[in-house]
């Protein structure tokens, strides 16, 4: 977690605010941090939650400081698409009555991006925080095109967004501040400079060349 570690300041977009990189890179430990320091449960869920299936999280909130403006939000969620079955099992443990408010079916009962987009077009609302650690685990290519257009609905009615992610449709949502964790520190750039933009553009433009230089054969078996 290189990136971590050199981090000294960071200046959130006020509507939507993305973290990338590659596996490992700190993203995910950072955006779980920052999640605690707001006052959601660490394995996700709104502030309500409070259950721990195994304790993960780092240290890393015991070194931040969650400097906010004098207008709070409303609401609330953290989803980690690691423990989102874990956050659907509490859920029904509060009872089945409030199920209204995710759409009115069991989230177990769904798909998991059924229960995800259930769980965004429901349960979301305006004035409200959401903390997102690669919600396109859940969401195929046109469902992730569907929650942009959730997300678009929810900045407008004045949600902001914080979200890691390796997907290229979900980082272009338009004039998103976008933060890189790479081996020498944290950076702000552009969407097309990103590598999520960059590798999907070039594989889909130049897929013969891609492929046949992936899939020869090495000399060893040549």
């Amino acid at each position: 977690m290189a990136a971590v570690r050199t981090l000294n300041e960071m200046v959130f977009h006020r509507s939507v605010t993305y973290f990338v990189g590659e596996n490992g890179s700190g993203k995910s430990t950072l955006i779980e941090a920052i999640a605690q320091l707001a006052g959601f449960n660490a394995e996700g869920g709104s502030k309500n939650f409070q259950f721990s299936h195994q304790k993960t999280e780092s240290r890393l909130p015991e070194f931040l400081r969650l400097v906010r403006s004098t207008v709070r939000e409303r609401d609330g969620f953290f989803l980690r698409a690691e423990s989102f079955f874990n956050a659907a099992t509490y859920l029904e443990t509060l009872g089945r009555d409030l199920l209204v408010h995710y759409g009115g079916r069991s989230l177990h009962e769904q798909s998991h991006g059924e229960s995800f987009l259930a769980l965004a077009q429901h349960r979301f609302g305006g004035d409200s925080l959401f903390i997102l650690d690669e919600p396109e685990a859940a969401l195929s290519p046109s469902r992730q095109l569907s929650f942009l257009t959730v997300m678009h609905r929810l900045v407008a009615d004045g949600s902001q967004f914080v979200v890691a992610t390796h997907s290229p449709i979900l980082l272009a949502y338009p004039d998103a501040m976008i933060y890189e964790f790479g081996p020498d520190g944290i950076r702000q750039i552009d969407y097309e400079a990103t590598e999520q933009f960059q590798i999907t553009y070039d594989f889909l433009t130049s897929r013969e060349r891609f492929l046949r230089i992936l899939l020869a054969p090495d000399e060893e078996d040549a």
